[in-house]
């Protein structure tokens, strides 16, 4: 750099008050709840597996300042705010049934035996008000004690399994839990076989990938205590990450790849 130059003045942050579990932090006002977390100490053991809202596994219940609502978000995706009250659900006990499924024929009924708590269902709409997906909880409860259990797979079918529903229901059932028995019979018994999925899992079984598989293994794994770490294999592992073929945002349902999986068609 020559003397003429001047470096550019470091940026600071806006640090707000938040309180997480009661205690409060200042952090930066541009950060998620869960950078804001990590920035005040904490650790993230379990729900950061993707950091991008799919996973669902960092539901969190927070209040704003004057305001009696509950509110609720995922803590990858919602920025905090001044005066903040926060705490994560990393996990909330709710019952699962247990049943066998070569031994089911995907009858609704199956799913009201298993989950017999579905009527006692008030209505209140509140699982729908706390889904952070914006999914119709309560139409698709309704949908399965009608016994239409395709409608209640497609509206059910962006749920993360936060499980945020089951803490607000008056009638104490996990919709997360039913909802997924559900897709899994429409899955299985109801939906039209997928003949793509059917080759997909001749060539694995096949041994149609075990070459390149076994050349990606020898490249070795990125240790995730030691980010910083530069090596050949690493390196080549990055190259082929970001060149490998996507699907465009633009493609349509007939869009196929032309790398190896065109190759089963």
């Amino acid at each position: 750099m020559s003397d003429t130059e001047t470096k550019a003045p470091a940026l600071e942050a806006k640090l707000i008050p938040i309180y997480i579990m009661g205690k409060r932090y200042d952090v930066p006002e541009s950060l998620t709840i869960m950078k804001a977390m990590e920035y005040a100490g904490y650790q993230y053991i379990r729900g950061a597996g993707c950091r991008g809202g799919i996973c669902g596994a960092c539901a969190t219940v927070y209040r704003k300042p004057g305001d009696y609502h509950i509110r609720v978000g995922l803590a990858c995706q919602t920025v905090v705010e001044p005066e903040m009250y926060l705490t994560q659900i990393p996990f909330y006990p709710a019952n699962r049934a247990v049943f066998n499924w070569d031994d089911l024929k995907g009858q609704v009924e199956e799913v009201h035996a298993a989950y017999p708590e579905l009527f006692r269902c008030l209505a209140c709409n509140a699982c729908t008000k706390v889904c952070p997906m914006d999914i119709e909880v309560m139409d698709y409860i309704s949908a399965i004690k009608q016994g239409d259990l395709d409608r209640a797979a497609e509206l059910s079918f962006d749920c993360i399994q936060c499980g945020l529903c089951a803490t607000r229901c008056m009638a104490e059932m996990a919709q997360y839990h039913i909802a997924q028995m559900v897709r899994r019979i429409r899955g299985r018994f109801l939906a039209p076989p997928s003949e793509h999925a059917d080759k997909q899992v001749e060539a694995i079984k096949s041994g149609f990938y075990s070459d390149k598989l076994d050349e990606l293994k020898a490249l070795g794994t990125l240790d995730p205590f030691k980010q910083d770490q530069v090596t050949p294999e690493i390196e080549k592992l990055k190259k082929l990450y970001n060149e490998r073929e996507m699907e465009p945002h633009t493609s349509d349902e007939k869009w196929v790849p032309q790398s190896d999986y065109a190759l089963l068609k």
